[in-house]
């Protein structure tokens, strides 16, 4: 099995059980006698948690190794989702939401390391730059039908309910417990790893971490560029909300029925990433034509504008229909978000750097949840989508972001996000190449 195909069959298995709960969890909740806001304070914590732990872990995992990071981030995951299918109060769904956080700090940075790292280590591997730009591409249409397939799967376990004793809209969050514990196995198996520059032990490697930590800090004060792009993940944060948590409360309130929205957002949330697949794999086309930074602030503003319409429709039709293109633009910008920011950093800190992103985008992500919570508490569920997509697209302007005068740039057709940036050197893993 190939370095790229062991790094899709294990996105896979990550992101299955994420399909699976996101069509349930917003309803779930609610269904529980909480409200949006008390449901987005709650889940608040998560970013709380990510803030905090997001560079630790990150460090670890340059540290420790990318291997055993990935396995404890899915043992939280286990947690996590049997915490989400027990709770029935606001502390109870904190607590979920904080565990959720800890799989996610975990998460965030150590599979794609490890694929990255594994090519350029990997000398049977002539190009190496196309293969990471293709392995990157294709990790994102492999999340896409991966939580399209969890969501049919969970609309079609919540509108069937096989078991007595247990509330349908619980029983996908059962499910992706189960798988998680699937993907420790498959990742002790799958993610080999050279343990010549790793530590001992896990106390060096903690020891380490702080090192790390100022690494990764000081390479983000040198660079404006790599800056503008971590910041992007604060507005992405916030925006997210607007249609991944919110869409099944709308959708239920147009509805009149909960158990019906979230047997219907199944196979809508698998059509929507279904068009996300197709979205990201138009990404070699659009570059053919346009620049990166081009195509970063196209998109960025064209997904804020559709996420917009959906605050706007009327009825059940235009929110799932605004839903859909919403998701057509969302696994593209992402893949090309992910590949801008690999350019920036070495394999030393790559796990790092990703953290530092991360670290924005779930406080983002909390912010957006007591926000939006409060005007959908407040005004209406439709208002807070139109504010979430507003700040969505407002990150647009962040990719314009150019090196201060007098750096030099990594190729006369290298957008302005390449190259160096006072003194950092960039790392070309792969933009160029993607097409090919």
């Amino acid at each position: 099995m190939t370095i790229r195909t062991r790094f899709w069959f294990l996105a896979a298995l990550r992101w299955l059980p994420t399909g699976l709960v996101v069509p349930v969890v917003a309803l779930l909740p609610l269904e529980r006698g909480l409200s949006v806001a008390e449901m987005g304070a709650a889940f608040a914590l998560q970013g709380v948690v990510v803030l905090c732990l997001e560079l630790p872990t990150g460090a670890l995992t340059d540290v420790l190794g990318r291997r055993p990071v990935f396995v404890a981030s899915a043992v939280a995951a286990v947690g996590s989702y049997t915490a989400f299918a027990l709770a029935h109060s606001v502390g109870a769904y904190m607590a979920a939401a904080g565990l959720a956080g800890l799989y996610r700090a975990l998460d965030s940075g150590p599979l794609n390391a490890w694929f990255v790292d594994s090519v350029h280590d990997d000398e049977t591997i002539t190009d190496r730059t196309a293969t990471v730009a293709k392995g990157l591409s294709g990790h994102a249409s492999v999340v896409g039908a991966s939580i399209a397939t969890g969501a049919v799967l969970s609309g079609l376990l919540v509108a069937w309910a096989p078991l007595d004793g247990v509330e349908s809209l619980a029983l996908p969050y059962w499910i992706a417990a189960g798988l998680a514990v699937v993907q420790v196995v498959a990742a002790l198996l799958l993610m080999d790893e050279s343990r010549a520059d790793r530590p001992a032990s896990l106390r060096h490697a903690i020891g380490q971490s702080p090192r790390m930590i100022g690494d990764g800090v000081r390479l983000l004060r040198s660079s404006r560029v790599l800056r503008a792009l971590v910041a992007v993940e604060l507005f992405w944060g916030f925006g997210i909300i607007a249609f991944e948590t919110l869409t099944p409360v709308r959708l239920g309130e147009l509805l009149g029925d909960r158990d019906e929205a979230a047997s219907i957002m199944g196979p809508v949330t698998a059509a929507a990433w279904a068009f996300s697949a197709l979205g990201v794999a138009a990404v070699p086309l659009l570059l053919r034509r346009w620049s990166m930074v081009q195509v970063s602030v196209a998109l960025r503003l064209l997904q804020g504008s559709t996420v917009v319409c959906m605050g706007l429709a009327m009825g059940p039709v235009g929110l799932i229909g605004g839903l859909i293109a919403t998701y057509a633009l969302h696994s593209a910008s992402a893949a090309v978000f992910e590949t801008l920011l690999h350019e920036q950093v070495d394999n030393t800190h790559r796990a790092t750097v990703l953290s530092l992103a991360s670290m924005l985008l779930h406080p983002g992500a909390s912010l957006g949840g007591v926000t939006l919570g409060a005007i959908a508490t407040s005004a209406s569920t439709g208002s807070a989508m139109i504010v979430g997509g507003v700040v969505l697209a407002a990150a647009a302007p962040l990719f314009l972001v150019k090196a201060r005068h007098g750096s030099r740039a990594a190729g006369r057709d290298a957008p302005p996000m390449l190259g160096r940036d006072d003194g950092a050197p960039a790392v070309r893993d792969g933009v160029e190449a993607i097409d090919e």
